[in-house]
């Protein structure tokens, strides 16, 4: 009797207990086993936004950093098998992700590690792509201010007239235009020098013995600089010989360059120029003026100025001719 009584017990006993355990499971989630890869995936898609976590790792997948360390002779990972690595990296250990890659993420990538964010490494690197994005965005911004300086200084002043960029580098204007000038040219520019140094003078007219000295002792000190600027690059030319290209230029060659070759030559120089300009290699110009000056934010507001300006002076003169022609 009692062998036939005890087994139906004892299943009764042990399915209870299985039910307690499987609702004690359910409430406690510690109690859980390890979640599947599925259930990884579902939980790494509903963590940040997918889009920004797919975004991010494709710019990283085509950067071309390193995101595996490989053996010599191993084969290039393709676009694919970087992005699976990638992705298995963030995964895995967002963190270590967040400090090997940070320096090709944006201010617009952080989103993807909000999960993350309460940690001090987390925050840490959030700040610096945060200060390089504004780095990035600071130098764009004085470069476009150097730029609407730039077109003011071409339309106003004589900044970038040939005389005055000589003055400011005689060996490069001397290497890509004075050597090819001929003796009436020379006579030319020295005659057009003489009248910019003459504020205020008709055209024609060079302002007198004063501007005539002015001009000569100018001239003295480009030639001074030309000749010390010349040795330094002829002492560095010496080491450097032996790797001489293999096209020389018209120089090279003892001949004198076509009317076309001079042209392009002259276009060179005044690109040349205004990269040095841009670049904040001009030694003599005050930059602060142009950095720090909030009239040249607006590079569109620059532009239309100067196309109205342009505009208003076609006006002006149709008017004068319709004024005229009405007199006759």
């Amino acid at each position: 009797m009692w062998g036939e009584i005890d087994p139906p017990v004892k299943t009764q006993t042990k399915t209870s207990e299985n039910e307690e355990k499987r609702k004690t499971s359910s409430e406690d989630p510690l109690q859980c086993s390890p979640p599947t890869d599925t259930q990884r995936d579902t939980q790494f898609n509903s963590q940040p936004e997918l889009g920004c976590v797919n975004a991010m790792i494709e710019a990283i997948a085509q950067s071309g950093s390193s995101v595996k360390s490989q053996q010599i002779g191993d084969s290039e990972l393709s676009l694919k098998e970087r992005r699976e690595e990638l992705q298995q990296q963030y995964r895995s250990k967002p963190l270590v992700f967040l400090e090997r890659y940070h320096a090709c993420l944006k201010p617009q990538d952080l989103s993807a590690f909000a999960h993350v964010s309460s940690d001090p490494r987390a925050q840490h690197y959030s700040k610096v792509i945060q200060r390089r994005a504004a780095g990035c965005t600071n130098r764009t911004r004085v470069r476009n201010q150097r730029y609407a300086a730039l077109r003011v200084l071409q339309r106003e002043g004589q900044y970038f007239s040939e005389e005055q960029m000589r003055m400011r580098e005689p060996l490069m204007y001397e290497q890509y235009i004075g050597q090819y000038l001929t003796d009436e040219e020379v006579l030319e520019r020295s005659q057009e020098a003489m009248q910019d140094n003459a504020p205020g003078q008709p055209a024609g007219e060079t302002g007198g013995l004063a501007h005539l000295l002015l001009n000569s002792y100018q001239e003295r000190l480009i030639q001074n600089r030309l000749q010390e600027e010349q040795e330094r690059e002829d002492g560095a030319r010496e080491e450097e010989e032996e790797d001489e290209d293999d096209n020389p230029s018209p120089q090279q060659k003892g001949q004198d360059p076509s009317p076309e070759e001079k042209a392009l030559l002259r276009e060179e120089f005044i690109t040349q120029m205004h990269q040095r300009f841009l670049d904040g290699k001009d030694k003599d110009f005050n930059y602060s003026e142009v950095d720090e000056n909030p009239d040249y934010d607006n590079l569109d507001i620059i532009n239309r100025d100067a196309e109205d300006k342009y505009f208003d002076e076609d006006d002006e003169e149709e008017e004068e001719e319709e004024e005229e022609n009405m007199t006759e």
